[in-house]
């Protein structure tokens, strides 16, 4: 098995870039059938970010801070884990930014699309699923779109729903929203598209971001699961996302 291994940049995360490339050696993304990230939940973001398009499977280890969508770190026996790994497709949101100034940003994002407001000023948004309006007016510090994979990242933070992968929903959850008080965000098909129109941009600017693709004072922003992208993660059988999923439901 070929492995491109990707690491880092900390101490923890070099030392074991040394010691997994000198037992198994290292190659190219391009000759390679797997890559082995090894760092912490937000490395491997960026390393399924550095893979779309060529089909590989990326296996993380954890040598960070947050290991969500890690296995553990273990030297021994990488190719029989590599072998015996499970699979997990993903469908990236697709965020389509619209600036004030009319220009427009694509971003693609495995966690979520948020809108955040830029200023002491509360931000005003308006709401449209599938063309029609839902929210007219949500006062809120700002909302965000979050994949299966991403709701237990910043949407589980912002006391939005943990969302099963297979279930083909995705969570649309505010962030601090002032009014209407009550709101607490819905769920929606994985096939919604999701429009934002930024109330008052001027006054209460709102920035958007995809992952770590940021866009500031937007005017609009579409979101929509992007089927024509697909990921994969791999996890050991004993630690699949499934059961880690199910099992965050019942934390204390």
């Amino acid at each position: 098995m070929k492995i491109a291994f990707r690491a880092t940049d900390t101490a923890d995360a070099r030392e074991a870039y040394g010691r997994l490339v000198s037992r198994y050696g290292n190659c190219d993304l391009d000759q390679a059938d797997t890559v082995v990230a090894l760092g912490g939940d937000g490395f491997l973001l960026e390393t399924l970010h550095e893979t779309i398009g060529r089909g590989l499977p990326v296996y993380g280890m954890n040598r960070g801070s947050v290991g969500f969508l890690l296995n553990d770190y273990i030297e021994d026996g990488l190719p029989e884990r590599l072998a015996r790994a499970q699979m997990v497709p993903l469908h990236p949101l697709r965020m389509v930014a619209t600036r004030a100034d009319g220009g427009t940003v694509e971003g693609l994002a495995l966690n979520e699309v948020s809108l955040l407001r830029e200023t002491r000023q509360t931000a005003k948004l308006r709401i449209i699923i599938d063309g029609v309006v839902r929210m007219p007016e949500l006062v809120c510090d700002g909302c965000l779109v979050a994949t299966p994979a991403g709701s237990t990242a910043y949407n589980l933070s912002a006391h939005g729903p943990i969302v099963p992968l297979g279930a083909g929903i995705l969570a649309l959850t505010p962030i601090s929203a002032f009014r209407p008080r009550r709101w607490r965000g819905a769920l929606l098909p994985h096939q919604a598209r999701v429009v934002f129109e930024v109330l008052e941009p001027g006054k209460r600017p709102v920035s958007a971001v995809a992952d770590y693709t940021e866009v500031r004072e937007v005017s609009r922003v579409d979101v929509f699961e992007d089927r024509g992208v697909r990921l994969c993660l791999l996890f050991d059988p004993e630690h699949n996302l499934e059961e880690r999923i199910l099992k965050e439901q019942f934390a204390p």
